[in-house]
């Protein structure tokens, strides 16, 4: 039974842990990288610093561990973690995610997707009939700041041609959320990767999409 009517123009997605299953690919790749560097991480380390620019990442993790970091061996570092998620990444879904987002698009909505993952991690992660339901995709290769930083979400604000309160974001992550709160945008969150105490700052928190459409009622506003 529909409890809560959000209406909106458009919706917009994180991928990875929304739309793909795919951190623990992301999580098994830096951890073995950052091993060989004896940085030794948690999941708690990854999981939260989902959709953060990759630098950004190595220069917290390498300062938390007490490790020298230079920019030039974090970039280093960022070529080997990608060469190896590429490798050992697997095209696994979130539960009902496609189904939800092709119900959306047959619906009208525009739809968004912002993500930290590079485009070419992407291009092959994302099959092409999902991929071309998006109006605007957001890559970490698109922005100079990555989540939290708003840029990633004003930017598919823009390229979407709506305003923040027309938009709701579909994250997992505090990173994400904070993002899309920062651009002024309504942000449901899902516990994919991370427990509700780590999403404090979404508008709602839902234990799965099958939740979310249970309590959810998608509007279309017109105009």
């Amino acid at each position: 039974m529909k409890t809560t009517t959000i209406k909106c123009k458009s919706v917009i997605f994180d991928m990875d842990g929304v739309i793909t299953h795919t951190m623990p690919d992301h999580y098994r790749a830096w951890k073995k990288v950052l091993a060989d560097e004896d940085v030794h991480v948690n999941y708690l380390d990854i999981y939260t610093r989902e959709g953060q620019r990759g630098l950004q990442s190595v220069k917290e993790l390498f300062t938390k561990y007490k490790k020298p970091f230079s920019e030039s061996h974090a970039k280093r570092l960022l070529t080997k973690k990608e060469v190896l998620f590429k490798k050992i990444v697997r095209a696994r879904f979130i539960q009902g995610s496609r189904n939800f987002i092709k119900k959306l698009y047959r619906n009208r909505f525009h739809l968004g997707l912002v993500t930290g993952t590079s485009r070419h991690e992407l291009e092959q992660i994302l099959p092409v009939h999902i991929k071309k339901l998006f109006s605007v995709i957001i890559t970490g290769n698109d922005v100079t700041h990555g989540k939290p930083h708003p840029e990633p979400y004003m930017k598919s604000l823009l390229k979407l041609n709506v305003q923040s309160h027309d938009a709701v974001v579909i994250e997992n992550a505090p990173f994400g959320i904070e993002s899309a709160k920062k651009a002024g945008i309504r942000c449901l969150a899902l516990e994919t990767s991370l427990p509700k105490s780590h999403l404090k700052a979404a508008d709602i928190t839902f234990s799965s999409i099958k939740e979310m459409e249970d309590l959810m009622e998608f509007q279309l506003v017109d105009g």
